[in-house]
């Protein structure tokens, strides 16, 4: 029995406590994912975000003819930036929105740590190995092809990217010089991704001094940190 927060929304604070179990797994991931949400929006339901999630995934997959990982990344593409037009909001980048899945879902606008949980989940549900990469300043996805790893930006319309493009973005973002070494290239585990959103989170909160969300999400990070250490 987790204790009770004294921030956090219960119902939010629990969902995420529940997931740190199975945290590795693309549904714990996800899942924990929407508790952040369902700590500031009212109308949160992880049942319909999974729903519109799978609603996505089976448009792409309704097209794919082909087993080959090229095709089904090209209807993904299709998909969600061509017609459904997700995208970074560049525009208010610091909104907590870009952070709140059910928001992105509705607004088709993120950050790319957002953006690449969509993309991840909705190309595994097709059938695609993606993952996370946790890189300095900008979270981006590497999907599994016949020729290897390709790194693709979910915030810039799901342009792929060689690994000099990948590192010239982080420093574009950063605004230092990144070394090229591999670890920066590396798959992120969950709790890593996870901790990424509610970092970041952290950070406009404390920024508009927001104490009690800060609090909270600092609840959140507690319980993260504590079941990986």
């Amino acid at each position: 029995m987790t204790k009770p927060p004294a921030a956090c929304r219960p119902q939010a604070y629990q969902l995420f406590a529940e997931q740190l179990p199975i945290i590795e797994t693309t549904a714990g991931l996800l899942n924990a994912a929407i508790a952040i949400s369902m700590h500031a929006l009212d109308d949160v339901e992880p049942a319909a975000i999974d729903e519109q999630l799978q609603e996505l995934a089976l448009r792409v997959s309704s097209r794919v003819r082909s087993p080959s990982p090229e095709a089904m990344l090209a209807h993904l593409h299709d998909v969600l930036f061509d017609e459904d037009g997700f995208q970074g909001n560049s525009e208010d980048y610091y909104n907590p929105l870009n952070s709140y899945l059910s928001a992105v879902l509705e607004l088709k606008r993120g950050i790319p740590v957002s953006l690449s949980l969509i993309y991840k989940v909705v190309g595994e549900r097709v059938g695609l190995d993606i993952e996370g990469v946790n890189s300095p300043g900008h979270f981006v996805c590497r999907v599994m092809t016949a020729e290897g790893w390709m790194i693709v930006d979910p915030y810039v319309g799901g342009g792929v990217l060689t690994a000099e493009e990948a590192f010239e973005r982080m420093e574009h973002v950063t605004g230092r010089a990144v070394p090229r070494t591999p670890e920066y290239l590396a798959p992120a585990t969950h709790a890593q991704w996870l901790s990424r959103m509610l970092v970041n989170l952290q950070h406009i909160f404390a920024t508009n001094e927001r104490r009690s969300d800060l609090a909270a999400m600092s609840e959140l990070q507690s319980l993260l940190d504590y079941s990986v250490y």
